[in-house]
């Protein structure tokens, strides 16, 4: 079989999560509580990056924080469903 067509999926202590916010967000602060623990129940690890300290993250997420990636892919935004989350780590 062909490695394209033979795909391992990837364990969730794999993954990276990546939650996009900025200070004084009260969804940012909701999302970060979802976030975290989740990746500490799935093994995954996540990151945090502030929009008001990078201009590319600005431009592109700034009406649509926080934003959640897994592995550099929008996952979702505004809102981070705990369940949603562990099914795309692969949990």
């Amino acid at each position: 079989m062909s490695a394209l067509l033979r795909r391992t999926k990837k364990r969730p202590e794999d993954r990276v999560v990546t939650l996009v916010g900025k200070p004084g967000c009260h969804l940012c602060d909701d999302a970060r509580i979802v976030v975290r623990a989740v990746c500490e129940e799935t093994g995954a690890s996540w990151v945090e990056k502030d929009i008001t300290r990078d201009e590319a993250l600005y431009k592109e997420y700034w009406e649509q924080i926080p934003v959640v990636l897994v592995d550099g892919e929008q996952h979702t935004f505004w809102r981070v469903d705990p369940g949603r989350l562990r099914k795309a780590l692969g949990a």
